[in-house]
């Protein structure tokens, strides 16, 4: 069962912080924000200790050097997830006796995405992935005071049972057709006949509805909007970076067999997946809602990494979403400590920002650079080898598509960076000091971001584990 280390230790805390949740009175729970990251943060040192790797429950559960690195990976994002949103549950009076609950159910989708990272077969996967989400919605409606919080977590609720009927119609197409639920044994028996091309159809639906490809994407801006930005920043990073690591591995070992027919389709909804996230990104004044279209963005740069069908595909994949994680983070860090001090969301308070908080000013300024991919931070490197894992297999014209968009890109997420540095306020947002939780996790984003782009052997790892 040690091959379950990190589900195990996940569920561990769980337990202890519902045993808090009822032990403590309400002017107490505030001390169970320091207890969780404090376990959360020797759980994350825990995951990077050798681990064992094997095969549970006949197959539905596999450990390997793979899974574990990417639980690594989004331990790191969760961590610094829970430093930022520190001073927004002690800050906000109403969340102070609803502390624990955001742990719990924060914690209790990651332990969700555990399971379906592990996934042999596809009832497991199914069940982390639904493990994962209904506890998501309850967290974007978590400020029930607020009728944006209420309604983003409704809009999470309909359209995930929706994406999750449409996956479960085309998981039953595949066993109709395999008369198997296993990865392997699909795979093996893969052919291009109709039922499992429509199987396939509606499975790549389903998923593209939790990495918000378009046409499926429809939800992801109000539901950014309305929840609170701690939840957005993890429905940005942590819940697209496991969709889209799993999406990827049974893409490639399930259905890689079927390569011509699946590739059409992601060409195309790479395609508009850039072009449309940024257009709309370039119409944003509110900073969430341009921070949800920029993740729209990157999801269509993502399947430039999908569709190189390779080693050299999936590693690409897996960087890209580790210096999306520090990017992203180190933006909604920012954003988060902003609105949690002015009420402040648009981008149009940010006018003159470096006079006042001019740490802050820098740091947002990194973020956005490394996401548009300018050099030399490591969103350069990440769209890089991206761009070199599409054109491997051909993709020239889709490789000068994403130049393009990334062009589009450089117009938008210079937009915030003009307000802070060039455009004139005489009356700026005043100067402010972050809480010690938010400076630790903007150290663990500007060190990301460094270390990742300058340190190849993080790559060339990421290659020797990614043989398949």
């Amino acid at each position: 069962m040690m091959l379950m280390r990190s589900e195990l230790i996940l569920t561990l805390i769980v337990l202890l912080l519902l045993v808090l949740e009822v032990a403590l009175d309400d002017k107490k729970k505030k001390i169970v924000v320091p207890i969780a990251i404090i376990l959360f943060g020797i759980h994350t040192i825990v995951s990077f200790l050798p681990q064992c790797t094997g095969v549970l429950f006949g197959g539905m559960y596999n450990s390997t050097l793979l899974t574990i690195l990417m639980k690594q990976i989004l331990n790191i994002g969760v961590f610094i997830i829970l430093l930022q949103s520190a001073n927004w549950l002690k800050k906000i009076p109403e969340n102070e006796i609803k502390i624990p609950e955001f742990f719990i159910l924060l914690l209790s989708t990651l332990l969700g995405m555990n399971f379906m990272i592990s996934s042999g077969d596809f009832v497991m996967m199914y069940l982390g992935l639904e493990t994962a989400t209904i506890p998501l919605a309850a967290l974007a409606a978590y400020e029930r005071y607020k009728n944006q919080s209420a309604e983003a977590g409704i809009k999470l609720i309909l359209s995930s049972a929706l994406s999750s009927g449409i996956l479960l119609y085309g998981l039953s197409l595949l066993y109709g057709a395999t008369g198997s639920l296993y990865f392997d044994e699909i795979a093996a028996q893969l052919s291009a006949e109709p039922m499992i091309i429509f199987g396939m159809i509606f499975f790549f639906a389903g998923m593209a509805f939790k990495i918000s490809i378009v046409p499926f994407h429809l939800w992801t801006a109000d539901v950014y909007e309305g929840a609170p930005i701690s939840v957005t920043s993890y429905l940005s990073v942590i819940s697209k970076g496991a969709a889209v690591f799993i999406f990827t591995m049974i893409f490639y070992k399930v259905f890689g067999s079927l390569y011509e027919h699946w590739s059409r389709v992601l060409y195309t909804t790479a395609v508009l997946t850039m072009t449309i996230g940024n257009l709309f990104a370039l119409r944003q004044n509110n900073m969430k809602r341009f921070l949800a279209f920029s993740s729209i963005a990157q999801a269509g740069f993502i399947f430039l990494g999908v569709i190189g069908n390779s080693q050299l595909g999936l590693s690409t994949v897996m960087y890209f979403v580790l210096v999306y994680i520090f990017s992203n983070l180190a933006a909604f860090g920012v954003v988060s400590i902003i609105s949690v001090q002015t009420g402040k969301e648009n981008m149009s308070d940010y006018d003159g920002l470096y006079k006042t908080n001019p740490g802050l000013s820098l740091i947002l300024m990194l973020a956005l650079f490394s996401l548009a991919g300018i050099p030399p931070v490591a969103g350069f490197f990440g769209k890089f080898f991206l761009f070199t894992a599409a054109a491997q297999k051909g993709y020239y014209i889709l490789v000068l598509i994403a130049v393009v968009n990334t062009i589009v890109s450089l117009y938008y997420y210079l937009m915030p960076v003009k307000a802070m540095f060039i455009n004139k306020n005489e009356t700026p947002l005043e100067k402010f000091k972050s809480d010690g939780y938010s400076r630790m996790a903007f150290v663990l984003c500007i060190i990301g971001l460094v270390v990742t782009g300058f340190t190849s052997s993080i790559f060339e790892y990421m290659m020797e584990l990614s043989k398949f």
